[in-house]
């Protein structure tokens, strides 16, 4: 085939070619602000809840000799934003920027995202599966659009170059909850899990990279998390969550 012939074909490809959800996150992130920036980085659960007709048991037969899997995904929050050519990581502090495929930015052309989380389990209810993994950084409602298992002698590549992100951040900040904030946690169910799994999430710094070197310590940031509106101050390296409320979880 020639060259015109296979611009014919890529031209049909683009016009034609579409992904089909078959599934879809339930996290306890109902916002972006506060995710981690990469999966694995703390170990908070979330849940796959497939779609008919890719949520049948014979589709997974095998998957559970599998620590990992891979996650194809949408970053559909980000899609009315559209696409860069380039892109401020955060690792460079938002001062610098690359081409857009030198990165994990959202702003995509075709807006995909790609996770490696652990196989917690799989579960089926009345013949259909969801899949619980951890390590997830989903926003909920996140669609999934493939699932590959993790496969360690082909997948980590040992010696492979990391570029501006080759190694795991270091600097992480020290949390403390307010009397308040503690007083709070400690009416909540789940309130001794959700102090562990909120400081590992603050004390990797959410804010914006170019605030952290200049912010003000009276400032307060907040995120939502599994039905809780969290507030907390940053002074140096040092983190006070100063407050927490309940808010169930009707907003996921």
């Amino acid at each position: 085939m020639n060259e015109h012939g296979y611009g014919l074909v890529a031209n049909r490809l683009a016009e034609d070619y579409s992904l089909r959800v078959i599934g879809r996150v339930t996290s306890s992130f109902p916002e972006k602000f506060g995710i981690p920036r990469q999966p694995g980085l703390v170990d908070i659960p979330a849940t796959l809840v497939m779609l008919p007709p890719f949520d049948a048991p014979e589709m997974f037969e095998g998957l559970e000799e599998f620590s990992h899997i891979w996650l194809t995904f949408i970053f559909h929050a980000c899609l009315e934003q559209g696409w860069k050519n380039r892109v401020r990581p955060p690792r460079l502090g938002g001062n610098l920027s690359k081409g857009v495929f030198a990165t994990r930015s959202p702003f995509r052309p075709n807006h995909l995202g790609l996770s490696v989380v652990e196989l917690d389990r799989i579960e089926i209810i009345h013949g259909r599966v969801r899949l619980h993994v951890r390590g997830a950084d989903l926003l909920h409602g996140t669609p999934i659009v493939d699932i590959k298992p993790y496969i360690p002698y082909v997948d980590a590549v040992p010696g492979a170059a990391g570029g501006f992100a080759g190694e795991a951040p270091g600097r992480r900040l020290q949390v403390r909850f307010s009397p308040m904030a503690e007083q709070v946690l400690s009416r909540h169910p789940d309130g001794e899990r959700l102090v562990e799994q909120l400081a590992e999430l603050i004390a990797l710094d959410p804010r914006p990279a170019y605030r952290k070197d200049n912010d003000d310590a009276q400032r307060t940031w907040g995120m939502r998390f599994a039905g809780l509106d969290v507030r907390w101050q940053v002074d140096g390296d040092q983190a006070l969550v100063i407050e927490v409320a309940d808010q169930g979880q009707g907003d996921q």
